[in-house]
């Protein structure tokens, strides 16, 4: 007898898991029926605009708001102070599971300070946004500049001004990993490489940039809140703690959004300000961030100096790994996720694929006048790959070894699991042999060599770069947020409930933000209940509907609310089959669901259909022995218990041509083959790394927030900063290895950000293959033509 029988619920043939079904919310999207926050308009609706300070570091001496509030149709004008006098209290971005970090308490809204370029000073409310930008800009304030902090590397000089002087100097955040015994590797290896890496500062740049629209009821004190938000109750609770309203009156809906990427699991002061707005004034108050506004309020990430230093044998073997993490926050650590979270990641990732014994890793957070950092998608991977897998190539060419063959000799084997890594982390489930060799049958590996050889004959650059990764996704409880004091939920919830038409309502924690929970929670929905897709209806982004949870962020909708729907929708399966058998007088594990009716097991012989299952346990409940109460409902919460992640794995493969008098980067192709555990919607999957391998290529060639000495912002504009266009992009070629993680009987692991953590890793191998018969190598993100042609000492 199988020990699991539920699991062949997923493998029937009427299974929708491992099935491509198009996406609900795209049908609605490309009909221009989609819904976003901007298109919400409330009777009596007021539009927020903001004056942002125009300096990184200054004094705020004065504010003058007479003339702005002598404007027609100005509704209200609140500074910073007067925010202050609403709030709870300030926040401090801190999580006591980062041992010894600080940051400064920080209001929604300079009061004294303004500490980045484009921190909001004043709110003006008015019946349009035109209206209220108008009198924004008769605002007169008063500003005596400070010196500014605005480079990493001097940040903690003892001649630097210190941002914040009662946290005693810029550090944030300092932490070290040091396993086995690194200088006694090195000491014996045959050869020692190091090297260091620089990367930029980049932003999400969303298509639809931040907005919300708060409605505060002052006759019963509730308050509703429309935002493009990833996590409604994490919002909830933030919003309600800062402004004082409890927070069982606060009410979260998250319609559509368009894109979010981790930019939108955040707090942000405007949108704080605007719903402390519609308290005062007891009426709705909408902001919608402009594209200028997004550039500089909008979480960064990325900026990081790596120092690596890697050790082999003459063989190939991986003996040590070093790396020296400087990582440059914003000027306060982001509330309430922190600002740390992009080193941490770092250290805990750098050459995870690999057996090695001896790992050390430091970093050190530092604090900038600059726009506050935060967690963006892939956090730290596309640094921690880029720099581990660089070192790995240079190691192979010293040794004169193969890329591929180095990958070989050193990836962890795939059944020696589980297993620690060098970083100390428990890893379990994983392929990096599986994709290895599936990389290089779908590259035709040897065979791209070859054409390599003859155009480098030809005189034509071509460059091919290997990637392998790990990627922690559906962080567990015991790791950071709630043991650190964040208001975010590990857990996920699924509500699933029949109703007396047969129909089955779904209401899940995780929100959809274009990648297709409510399709996917419907696939797994139906075929652990045995039901057509069509009968199935998710509800997702509101917190007046949903079970409480932590919502969308780290790869986690699938793998955590995931198997909260399927355990969800067994136990409403289970009830049905316990109906259906004593109105049938039959033993409950004799029937089964087959296309939304209920059968015999053995021969699937029509007995009752869900719709009069429904009709009798809602209206006819005395057709039932009394015995049976009928609820016709389920809830079910799942967590991760003793593990940090559910970590995925995979590798990528680029092929390029590089311009060596331009410095252009033609990119030829590309491939990905990862290990998401069990995959619900293979088209959905291919898609979500597709996508994510774009957004890596942007950092890694194009993006790039760039500020001058007095930490001002120089290209806030979408002419200004590049992102990646279709036109640039190659042929991504996904593949997929199943091997389901053992933490969910689901087996699904995070998809999400596999293709943006190593697409910049693959494509900077690539770049320095094409470079190598000028003895040159590219070490810094983006890779910029002036990159390329300072490498070749060509300018």
């Amino acid at each position: 007898m199988d020990k699991n029988p539920s699991l062949n619920l997923l493998d029937r043939p009427n299974s929708y898991i491992g099935r491509s079904l198009s996406r609900e919310g795209a049908k609605r999207a490309v009909a221009g029926r989609g819904r976003y926050t901007d298109d919400i308009s409330l009777p009596r609706m007021l539009h927020a605009a903001f004056v942002r300070s125009p300096y990184a570091h200054a004094k705020i001496l004065a504010v003058n708001v007479d003339e702005a509030r002598q404007q027609p149709e100005v509704a209200l004008i609140m500074t910073g102070k007067e925010l202050r006098e609403m709030c709870t209290g300030p926040w401090i971005g801190t999580l006591t599971s980062f041992e010894g970090m600080k940051s400064a308490p920080q209001y929604p809204m300079a009061v004294e300070r303004a500490c980045w370029q484009g921190e909001p000073v004043v709110m003006i409310v008015a019946s349009t946004r035109a209206v209220a930008e108008d009198a924004a800009e008769l605002v007169v304030i008063d500003y005596e500049e400070l010196p500014v902090t605005a480079d990493k590397e001097t940040a903690l000089d003892a001649e630097s001004s210190v941002i914040h002087p009662e946290l005693g100097d810029n550090l944030a955040f300092r932490k070290t990993i040091d396993c086995g015994d690194v200088e006694k590797a090195v000491a014996e290896a045959d050869v020692v490489i190091e090297e260091t890496f620089e990367f930029g500062r980049h932003t999400a740049v969303s298509l639809e940039t931040r907005a919300l629209l708060a409605d505060y009821e002052p006759t019963d004190g509730h308050l509703t809140i429309y935002t493009s938000s990833q996590v409604p109750h994490m919002i909830q609770a933030v919003f309600a703690r800062t402004l004082g309203v409890a927070e069982h009156k606060v009410r979260i809906i998250a319609p559509d959004i368009g894109g979010s990427f981790g930019l939108k699991i955040h707090t942000y002061g405007d949108e704080v300000a605007t719903t402390a707005a519609s308290i005062k004034l007891g009426r709705p108050v909408k902001f919608i961030a402009d594209r200028l506004e997004s550039f500089l309020t909008d979480i960064h990430a990325r900026e990081n100096r790596v120092w690596g230093r890697i050790a082999v044998s003459k063989e190939g073997e991986i003996k040590s790994l070093e790396i020296d993490v400087l990582s440059a926050a914003g000027a306060y650590s982001q509330f309430p996720r922190t600002s740390v979270f992009e080193a941490n990641q770092i250290l805990n990732i750098t050459g995870g694929p690999y057996k090695h014994k001896h790992y050390r890793a430091k970093a050190e957070v530092v604090y900038l006048n600059k726009v506050p950092t935060s967690q963006y998608r892939a956090v730290g991977h596309p640094i921690g790959n880029s720099v581990g897998e660089a070192l790995v190539d240079r190691a192979a060419e010293a040794c004169g070894i193969d890329a591929l063959e180095i990958r070989r000799l050193n990836v962890m084997e795939d059944d020696q699991y589980p297993r620690i890594s060098a970083a100390g982390i428990n890893m379990q489930d994983m392929s990096h042999q599986q994709c290895l060799e599936q990389l290089a049958k779908n590259m035709n590996y040897n065979a791209l060599r070859l054409e390599q050889d003859k155009f480098r004959k030809e005189g034509i650059q071509r460059g091919i770069g290997i990637a392998a990764f790990i990627k922690g996704t559906a962080p567990g409880p015991a790791g950071y947020y709630g043991t650190g004091g964040a208001p975010i939920a590990s857990q996920d919830a699924c509500t699933i409930k029949l109703e007396p038409s047969g129909g089955v309502i779904c209401l899940v924690g995780v929100t959809d933000q274009g990648q297709g929970v409510d399709t996917v929670m419907g696939q797994i929905a139906a075929s652990a209940m045995g039901i057509p897709i069509e009968s199935v209806r998710v509800i997702e982004g509101d917190t007046d509907a949903v079970p409480y949870g932590g919502g969308t962020y780290a790869s986690r909708a699938t793998a955590i609310g995931g198997e909260a729907t399927y355990q969800a929708a067994l136990l409403l399966r289970s009830e049905i089959l316990s109906i259906a058998g004593a109105l049938l007088q039959a033993e409950a594990n004799t029937l089964d669901i087959v296309n939304g009716n209920v059968v015999n097991k053995a021969d699937e012989t029509f007995r009752i259909s869900l719709s009069e299952i429904g009709r009798i346990g809602h209206f006819q409940v005395a057709e039932l022995p009394n015995h049976i109460q009928p609820t016709l409902s389920a809830t079910y919460r799942f967590r991760l218990q003793d593990a940090l992640y559910i970590f995925t794995n995979g590798i990528q493969g680029a092929y390029v041509e590089v311009d060596t008098d331009t410095g252009f980067i033609k990119l030829l192709n590309h491939w990905v083959v990862e290990d998401c555990g069990r995959v619900i919607s293979p088209q959905l999957a291919d898609e979500q790394v597709r996508g994510g391998c774009v957004q890596g290529i942007g950092g890694a060639l194009y993006e790039e927030c760039v500020y001058n000495e007095t930490a001002q912002l120089q290209n806030g504009t979408l002419a200004d900063y590049l992102t990646p266009m279709a036109g640039e992009m190659p042929d991504i070629n996904v593949y997929h290895i199943e091997t389901p993680t053992s933490l969910s009987e689901l087996g699904a692991k995070g998809v999400g950000e596999s293709g943006t953590g190593a697409a910049p890793a693959a494509l900077m191998n690539a770049v320095n293959d094409a470079l190598r018969p000028f003895n040159s190598y590219v070490t810094d993100q983006p890779m910029t033509p002036e990159t390329i042609l300072q490498a070749l000492g060509k300018v």
